[in-house]
Parts: C-alpha cells; sequence; structure tokens
C-alpha cells in the first residue's frame, strides 16, 4: 500500500511539472503565435484551457510497435460489417455523394471507404481535445515544429469562425472530423459544400467532411474512371524483380509477360502501372495505377491504400481479393525493422532511412539483397530475411 501511494505521489507531482512547464511553453508561444497573425484575444480564449496529457506523450513513442500484416489490416478494414455500414452509408448520403463526385470527380466509393476507415462512417470521430494534445505534442521536443504549426493551424480555423474550441475534437494526434483532417490539410482542402458560410468537418452532418475529403483527392491528382489497381495473376517464372513501383508501363506490356487480370480486362486507357506484391510472392498481386499514390496522400501505408481502394470496390459491389495470403508468417517489430535497415545498409544495401517503415526504398534493398543470396527477390521483408542478414 505505502509503495503504491508513493507511486501516485511522484505521478501526481510529474503531472504538476509538466502542467507549469506547458503553461511556460503556452506563455513563451504566445507572441510567435500573435507575430503569425493569431490575435490575443483568440490565443487568450482557445488556450487558457489547454492541458499536458501525459497519455499523448506516452502514445506518440509507442505508435507502430507492432505492425500488422496487409492480410490482418485486411481482415479488419474490408470487414464484412464494415462493407455492410459503407454500402448502408454510402444508401444514406447517396444524393450529396452524387453532387460531390459531380464537382470534384473523386467517385463516391472511395470517399466513402475513406470514411470508413478514418471514422467507421462517423461514428468514432475522437473525443480528444485538440489544443491540448497539439499543445502536449509542440512543447515535446520530438516533432516539435511539426506540431507547433499544427497548432497555428487550428487556431487559424478557430479565429475564422470554422468552430469553436469545445467542439474541436479528434485524435491523440491532432487529426478531426469524420475523415480525419490534420489542421493543415483542413486549411489547405476542406470547404464549405453546404453553403451554411462554416466548413465543418466535426458535426453530424459529414457533407463538408466527405467534400472536403474530394476536393483533397483532387488537388492530389486523382484520375476520375482508373482504378486504384486490379488484382492480377502472375505466369509462371515472372521476375519478381519488375514488381518494383519505378517500372511503369502499360498494362498491354504487363500482358504481353502474362500478366493477367482476376477479373475483367486490362485497358491501357488507364495508363501506366506497376505490380505490387504486398505480401511478397506467395500473397496476392496487384497492378497499381496513379491513383494509388493519390491515396498514398492521406496515408501512405500500402495497407492503408488497399484497404480503401478494395472496400471501395466491395462496397460497389466487387468481388474479394481471391488470392490467398502467407498466413503463417508474422510482421516483423519496430525494433526488428529497424534492425533490418540496418544489417541491409551495413552489407551494402543501402535503405537511405533508419525508420522502421518498410517502404519502397527498404523494400528494393531486400529485393537486392535477395537477388545476392540466390533466392526469389520479391522484396518482402520477412523474419527470414532478417535472419539471412544476422547469418552473415
Amino acid at each position: 500500500m505505502e509503495r503504491a501511494a508513493s507511486i501516485t505521489l511522484v505521478a501526481a507531482g510529474a503531472q504538476r511539472m509538466s502542467d507549469r512547464g506547458l503553461a511556460n511553453w503556452v506563455q513563451a508561444f504566445r507572441p510567435r503565435a500573435i507575430a503569425a497573425g493569431i490575435s490575443g484575444a483568440t490565443f487568450d480564449r482557445a488556450m487558457s484551457g489547454v492541458r499536458y496529457d501525459p497519455d499523448i506523450i506516452k502514445r506518440d513513442r509507442n505508435q507502430a510497435e507492432f505492425t500488422k500484416t496487409v492480410w490482418d489490416y485486411l481482415d479488419t478494414a474490408v470487414s464484412d460489417l464494415r462493407i455492410e455500414n459503407g454500402r448502408a452509408a454510402l444508401g444514406n448520403w447517396n444524393a450529396t455523394l452524387d453532387r460531390i463526385e459531380a464537382q470534384y470527380g473523386v467517385e463516391k466509393e472511395i470517399v466513402v471507404a475513406i470514411w470508413g476507415l478514418e471514422s467507421a462512417y462517423g461514428t468514432f470521430r475522437g473525443s480528444v481535445d485538440i489544443l491540448s494534445a497539439l499543445a502536449t505534442l509542440a512543447y515535446d521536443a520530438r516533432r516539435a515544429a511539426f506540431f507547433e504549426n499544427e497548432l497555428l493551424q487550428a487556431l487559424r480555423i478557430l479565429q475564422s469562425g470554422d468552430t469553436v474550441a469545445a467542439r474541436m475534437k479528434g485524435s491523440w494526434a491532432g487529426a478531426m472530423g469524420h475523415t480525419q483532417f490534420m489542421p493543415s490539410s483542413y486549411q489547405a482542402h476542406a470547404v464549405d459544400f453546404d453553403g451554411d458560410g462554416r466548413r465543418n468537418i466535426w458535426e453530424d452532418d459529414p457533407t463538408d467532411a466527405l467534400a472536403s475529403t474530394a476536393a483533397y483527392l483532387k488537388h492530389h491528382g486523382w484520375t476520375k474512371g482508373q482504378p486504384w489497381g486490379i488484382e492480377v495473376r502472375l505466369p509462371k517464372g515472372f521476375d519478381h524483380t519488375l514488381a518494383d513501383r519505378e517500372d511503369l508501363r502499360l498494362p498491354s506490356a504487363w500482358a504481353a509477360l502474362g500478366v493477367t487480370p482476376v477479373t475483367g480486362a486490362l485497358d491501357d486507357a488507364h495508363g501506366v502501372a506497376s505490380i505490387l506484391l504486398p505480401g511478397g510472392a506467395e500473397g496476392a498481386a496487384f497492378m497499381i495505377f496513379s491513383n494509388f499514390g493519390v491515396i498514398e496522400r492521406y496515408n501512405t501505408a500500402d495497407a492503408y491504400v488497399i484497404g480503401v481502394g478494395h472496400l471501395a470496390d466491395r462496397i460497389a459491389g466487387g468481388p474479394a481479393i481471391e488470392q490467398g495470403w502467407p498466413r503463417r508468417l508474422r510482421a516483423l517489430t519496430k525494433d526488428e525493422r529497424i534492425e533490418l535497415q540496418k544489417r541491409l545498409t551495413a552489407a551494402g544495401f543501402d535503405t537511405v532511412k533508419i525508420d522502421a517503415k518498410m517502404g519502397p526504398l527498404t523494400i528494393n534493398a531486400v529485393r537486392r539483397f535477395q537477388l545476392s543470396q540466390g533466392v526469389l527477390p520479391d522484396g518482402y521483408p520477412s523474419l527470414a530475411v532478417l535472419e539471412r542478414l544476422r547469418a552473415l
């Protein structure tokens, strides 16, 4: 009992020190905010209720400790329930979504899929006080400049009158509303689609949020009528070094190499495409087009992009992914991903960054290492690859 009481007292003392530290930071931040165009009245009104939240720092430090495999992610992201709820959401807001699609040229199913993954169609928009979250993260030293800018943008939103501080709720990292816009993305891309004079992404009516998402995708180059990607079958003996995001060919050129669509037909009108193997040679293969990269602007993880694209396809009545996944494999932990990147770089296969992100740079480094070892170069960052590196 005495030990528990001592721990509680220490934690309370640390909280008081952090609150004081944040309060001092807010006072030092005030003249910078005013110099950036925030009025003193707006600043004082908005920041008076800001509190330090140690849980946010903990979550920031521990995020992505374990990364799901693409198949585990898709099991949840494109579950039967999420598809069913997506079709219901599409039906409920179809007239609005039709107008959004007509204005921005982004298919309504894609907008609904992002809505589904970001907030479960508006049912989980986040309840964290955004100003406290951003102030806590800006006060913290890890990414102070980034979050200070996001806090400034949040204050500009309040100053414009689009919402009030009490309604500015969202995720621990500062994303807000039905489709989880960061304040800077909101400032750049949010629209007042319902014409009420406010760009309102927070309330129960999702109109402005859905239109803002379409505006965001349009700004980043969405091509109407082009698929994000299509599932394909690779021929026996396929050269897996060609499964490279930089290897862009017309669908007819891929067809000449024996690549065939699982359903439908390939169409050169969709433009050039590359081959993606998100689960390695044993998993599903996709021919991905430029719209894949547009969805990446929302979230760079391949699993997220495939989740959005495939959920949109299923909401529209498309089939499930046909090819199975190597479910016996597990995802690497964050420490293992960092170790993989360090060992690859040390062995002469530079990953460029040591950031635990298994993006194209690391995938290409894995592929080069696999080639040097005489194993199938599918670029998949598996435990087997890490163990080969450890054995060098």
